[in-house]
């Protein structure tokens, strides 16, 4: 509440762009006064020990401890004020809500494919309704890229190899420009896209209009069976492996003695990387997927085994 005492403070588009600029606002104050100060000294020390200028220079080699230690502890407190400040504004940003909505991203040279759990895809735009906590599951297929909402002040790089996630809310609907601010090649600058912000209505007639035959969840459980995977990790299989059933957000033992959540990330390594993080009990026989399966579809696996977390084992 005492932010709206704050007169130079905009609440911004989304919950946390308010809290950014105020930030950003205080880091320049404090910035602008620290070189205030020293333009003051070195303008003060020019003047009083010019050449011909009549002051005491006996005592060169003193030290003035108090000035010293004042103004160094006086600074210290004063940017860690800052780095408290920006620490709580960036767990405020990265925080998990309970009832997000998932919307998947990958970046490729130069375009932003953005996908909606229904199956709906878009290129080079993202469409999101207002009001509600989106959590953004994001990976590069090719190099790095940094997925940038200005109006919103949000910036995460995206890079190859792992997932990203990043939560984005919007207050006020409209459209809101989207860029890559990490260069990424020769049409770097054509990276570009916008955020579509709609009443929750609006949003729920637009993803019933894009709605396509099959969702990601199915798309995702028949490239499992196409690739094999259901041959050892199906109820039948000959070959022991670890049930996929209820596993997702489950604390799994690994042979190594420790215990790793699983997770999208953890399932992501798991079929490119099968060998990193054997599950205890189990043999390392699972072959990698890698430079087998694009990221598209490495999301869609990722999906439909989190979706079969409802089936618990």
């Amino acid at each position: 509440m005492w932010r709206q005492w704050i007169p130079f403070r905009h609440p911004g588009l989304s919950p946390h762009s308010g809290d950014v600029d105020l930030l950003f606002t205080g880091l320049l104050i404090a910035s602008a006064l620290v070189l205030a100060l020293l333009f003051f000294l070195l303008a003060l020390f020019c003047a009083r020990y010019r050449a011909g200028h009549q002051t005491d220079r006996d005592h060169r080699v003193k030290k003035s401890w108090h000035w010293e230690v004042s103004w160094t502890a006086a600074s210290f407190v004063c940017f860690l004020v800052l780095f408290v400040w920006g620490a709580s504004v960036y767990f405020q940003i990265y925080r998990t809500p309970a009832d997000e909505h998932d919307v998947f991203v990958v970046a490729k040279q130069w375009m932003w494919k953005t996908q909606h759990p229904g199956g709906q895809s878009e290129i080079d735009a993202l469409h999101i309704p207002v009001k509600r906590p989106i959590r953004l599951v994001m990976a590069s297929q090719d190099v790095i890229h940094s997925f940038f909402i200005p109006a919103l002040r949000l910036k995460h790089d995206v890079v190859p190899g792992r997932y990203q996630d990043l939560e984005i809310e919007v207050d006020k609907p409209g459209h809101y420009h989207l860029f890559c601010a990490e260069y990424c090649g020769t049409d770097h600058s054509g990276m570009i896209g916008e955020i579509v912000a709609m009443e929750p209505a609006d949003f729920s007639n637009w993803l019933t209009q894009q709605a396509p035959s099959s969702t990601l969840a199915s798309e995702g459980g028949q490239l499992f069976r196409e690739l094999g995977c259901s041959g050892c990790h199906g109820g039948g299989s000959t070959v022991r492996a670890p049930p996929l059933e209820g596993v997702y957000g489950k604390p799994v033992p690994l042979s190594d003695g420790t215990t790793v959540i699983a997770d999208d990330k953890y399932i992501r390594d798991s079929i490119l990387m099968p060998r990193s993080q054997v599950v205890a009990g189990y043999q390392p026989v699972m072959p990698s997927f890698e430079g087998k399966v694009s990221e598209d579809q490495l999301l869609r696996l990722v999906i439909y085994i989190k979706s079969l977390a409802g089936h618990p084992s």
